[in-house]
């Protein structure tokens, strides 16, 4: 597995261990708390976040933001329960 599947998968067993076991203070379970329309809300913003970066051609930007779009993906899967398996063999088949 590459590095980005290993960090993504870390990362998805710690926004599900936040759903399971909710930690005060913790901006995951905020946002399981907020409920679907906030993740959503939250991925719209942080995906024009992007887009704006990429414009800019500001690289470590489009870094960062990529990386905080990557992490409320996978809040959203983990709350609709969808595995990053299931978006990998979707990724698999369009190769």
């Amino acid at each position: 597995m590459s590095r980005i599947g290993e960090i993504m998968d870390e990362l998805y067993q710690v926004v599900q261990d936040r759903r399971d076991n909710p930690q005060e203070g913790s901006y995951t379970n905020y946002l399981f708390d907020k409920g679907l329309d906030k993740i959503c809300k939250k991925i719209g913003e942080e995906a024009a976040e992007v887009i704006i970066a990429a414009k800019n051609q500001d690289a470590a930007e489009l870094t960062y933001e990529t990386g905080d779009l990557l992490y409320h993906l996978c809040v959203l899967l983990v709350a609709q329960n969808v595995s990053l398996d299931a978006v990998y063999e979707e990724l698999r088949k369009r190769r």
